[in-house]
């Protein structure tokens, strides 16, 4: 199949030399010329893939003209969150076609998070970007599945979530080998929820490894962390079992454990007693769940959901709160049943 990848950060590289490895012929967008020249005359972006050659058959252009040329039969969406939708209105109207193609099949976004302006899941904002047409063709990839472990082939499992189950079994087939395995859902709203909301919970973790604290507050984290998950899911219509699976508790662990995560990179320097500004200032790539935590709380606000794990978050970002007594704060609540 032809797969375009719009956006050539880590997870997008990542994602493309699976892809072509798999025989698919891919085209990468990249945004930024520099990044682009780099990738077009090495095939590789040490920064993000440290000792990662993409095979030759990927391809890259900054042109949503070449993309919209190429004929896509599968479109990834590896924008981060709060950069999709002026990305996705970038496109000129002559582009513009590439969305209702006859031959495309699937387009399948692999951000996590929630829009700060809007306070909308990526399928939302796809969806109200996209033509009519276009919306049913949506779905998203998550799941356990660092960028770094998986460009080296370390085995991963993770989840496409869509409405039609055909375009899945279809997707899992293209994704899918001996390292990389796909399952399948239909609930699109609890994969995108859940992957959104464990980066803030994942903040969290690091802010609790910085500080010093052992096991014992991490497994307790964890367990009151999938339960503000599953909370904000029910109300916005999601099933309460995706939770428990890969794009829940499964990539809950993996980010709030993982020396990869830049989410939890960002806590552990707030626990350590650095500032935000200085942290962000000083990473090459997004954690997803800063701007996140701003928008899962104002979300939890607006249908009421007590989530008082992220409002510790949030205050500890934002308003320059102590970590300790952001801990102490949680720790001291009312007490109630599990």
């Amino acid at each position: 199949m032809r797969v375009a990848v719009i956006g050539g950060g880590g997870w997008g590289l990542a994602l493309s030399r699976l892809l072509a490895i798999n025989g698919h012929e891919v085209l990468v967008w990249e945004h930024d010329p520099a990044w682009l020249q780099r990738l077009q005359s090495t095939h590789s972006n040490p920064v993000l893939l440290p000792n990662i050659i993409l095979p030759q058959s990927v391809n890259f252009t900054g042109s949503f003209a070449a993309i919209a040329n190429f004929g896509s039969d599968v479109i990834i969406l590896a924008t981060p969150t709060q950069f999709i939708r002026a990305t996705l209105r970038s496109i000129n109207p002559e582009e513009r076609g590439l969305w209702t193609s006859s031959g495309l099949k699937a387009i399948v976004n692999v951000a996590k998070g929630i829009e700060e302006s809007s306070l909308c899941r990526v399928d939302e904002i796809i969806a109200q970007e996209l033509p009519a047409s276009a919306r049913h063709l949506i779905c998203a990839l998550s799941g356990p599945s660092h960028a770094e472990e998986v460009s080296r082939e370390v085995p991963t499992t993770v989840v496409i979530a869509g409405g039609d189950e055909d375009t899945l079994i279809m997707l899992q087939n293209l994704f899918s080998n001996s390292w990389f395995r796909v399952y399948r859902s239909d609930d699109l709203i609890g994969v995108e929820i859940g992957g959104a909301v464990k980066n803030v919970i994942a903040i969290a973790a690091g802010i609790v490894a910085g500080l010093g604290f052992g096991d014992n507050t991490m497994g307790a984290l964890l367990t009151r962390g999938i339960v503000e998950i599953g909370r904000l899911g029910k109300v916005l219509g999601a099933k309460p079992e995706t939770f428990l699976g890969l794009s829940g508790i499964g990539d809950l662990i993996t980010t709030a454990t993982s020396p990869h995560s830049r989410n939890r990179f960002v806590g552990y320097e707030i626990g350590k007693g650095r500032r935000l500004r200085d942290i962000l200032a000083d990473m090459k790539m997004v954690a997803e769940g800063v701007a996140s935590t701003r928008s899962v709380r104002l979300l939890a606000q607006k249908h009421q959901v007590e989530m008082p794990i992220t409002e510790q978050v949030y205050l500890t970002l934002f308003e320059d709160k102590s970590p300790a007594l952001a801990i102490r704060d949680l720790m001291t609540r009312e007490l109630k049943e599990e």
